[in-house]
């Protein structure tokens, strides 16, 4: 990553240059992304291909100023926080789904980010409604945070060898986080490279089992403290008291200026679901 892509990509944020790699100024990138940096999954329905590698994802963000979901998101941001000076591992994650049951392998991408004024953190600008801030890694009681009480914990298998939701027992060293009580992935702490996450994001956008495929989404965190999320053509503004606006947008204009306006994305066309089943029988 240059300088003049690095600076594209603060410009992007809103954020300066920071003097040094701290925690202070890892917590404020967090949230600059969160803020401007759209969770959204338009290119699966759009027909635009997801390449995982650092030029491409950094094209898409801090070029054309789109978002994504968490591989290019949390891929994305760990190239620049690396250009920053930050020490940075990426981590696999599976998503808790329904009945407590465990997504498919690398169905998630995270970050643990070391600062220079010590201690390791848990970021993640790529999980839709999540942690404001960074989580301190080490941590294992309730972080509070405005996006809820967060808590990390090891992922111990219960008496018959089998994790939450009769997943088989998790490996030693493995790590669940919890917002609200409730488990939201499971984390691996082995590092991993950009690559391995290719059949992940391959399979959430292609499979007709993969909740990307069946629902359009584009979300970002309100300079409130709320969020405002795009689903189809429906427009919910929540405020960060918790109170909920919802209204249906008229047609392909206002849809198209709700993305420019609201969420920086300029689009020539209204993204559709498509059902991918459809897809593969048309080749």
């Amino acid at each position: 990553m240059n300088r003049r892509q690095v600076d594209a990509y603060l410009h992007r944020l809103g954020a300066a240059r920071p003097a040094r790699p701290t925690a202070e100024a890892l917590r404020d990138l967090h949230l600059r992304h969160l803020q401007t940096t759209p969770f959204e999954n338009l290119s699966i329905h759009l027909g635009e291909e997801i390449v995982l590698a650092e030029e491409p994802l950094l094209d898409k963000v801090a070029g054309a100023g789109r978002g994504g979901f968490c591989y290019e998101l949390n891929g994305a941001f760990s190239v620049l926080l690396t250009a920053l000076g930050f020490e940075v591992a990426l981590l696999a994650g599976r998503v808790y789904g329904d009945e407590g049951r465990l997504g498919i392998p690398y169905d998630h991408l995270a970050l643990r980010v070391r600062a220079v004024d010590g201690g390791e953190w848990l970021a993640d600008v790529g999980f839709g409604a999540h942690s404001h801030y960074p989580l301190a890694f080490a941590e294992r009681g309730e972080q509070e945070d405005p996006g809820g009480r967060f808590l990390i914990t090891g992922a111990a298998p219960d008496a018959a060898g089998a994790g939450a939701g009769g997943q088989p027992g998790a490996p030693a060293g493995d790590l669940d986080v919890l917002r609200d009580g409730k488990p939201q992935y499971r984390l691996e702490v082995r590092p991993r490279v950009l690559g391995d996450f290719t059949a992940g994001a391959w399979w959430h956008s292609t499979s007709p089992s993969s909740h990307f495929t069946q629902s359009l989404v584009c979300s970002r965190v309100t300079e409130d403290g709320g969020r405002i999320t795009l689903g189809g053509r429906t427009l919910t503004v929540t405020a960060a008291d918790g109170a909920r606006e919802v209204r249906e947008l008229e047609g392909d204009e206002e849809v198209l200026r709700v993305y420019r306006e609201r969420f920086g994305i300029e689009l020539d066309r209204v993204p559709a679901v498509r059902d991918p089943r459809n897809a593969d029988r048309n080749g």
